[in-house]
């Protein structure tokens, strides 16, 4: 398994989708640049999220629910190799698997 720490990895404060609009820690940019290429070369991919507690429904979004809508992996796919926690905000959790929903239905 393949574990990315969103913090650590990525950015002490993950924010917002695109980076003209709000920086670097974006989500497009944590999909294109650590997540996606790790599903692609790993079998399982785990995201940690502890660290930080305002992710933004459009980090999520952009992070996870693109991957559906921009790099083309499939639901089923992702729910049998992607996972994720976030151990003191539950919610994160609900709200990426409520992101990931949207962009299957979006793309059937």
């Amino acid at each position: 398994m393949f574990i990315i720490n969103v913090v650590k990895d990525f950015s002490k404060r993950p924010y917002g989708r695109y980076p003209l609009n709000d920086g670097l820690g974006c989500g497009e940019l944590f999909r294109q640049n650590l997540l996606a290429p790790a599903l692609r070369k790993h079998e399982h991919v785990h995201v940690d999220l502890d660290g930080y507690n305002r992710y933004g429904r459009s980090f999520l979004d952009e992070a996870f629910g693109g991957l559906i809508r921009e790099e083309k992996f499939t639901w089923a796919d992702l729910k049998k190799r992607l996972t994720y926690s976030h151990s003191k905000v539950r919610t994160i959790e609900l709200l990426i698997e409520e992101r990931l929903e949207a962009a299957r239905k979006a793309c059937e």
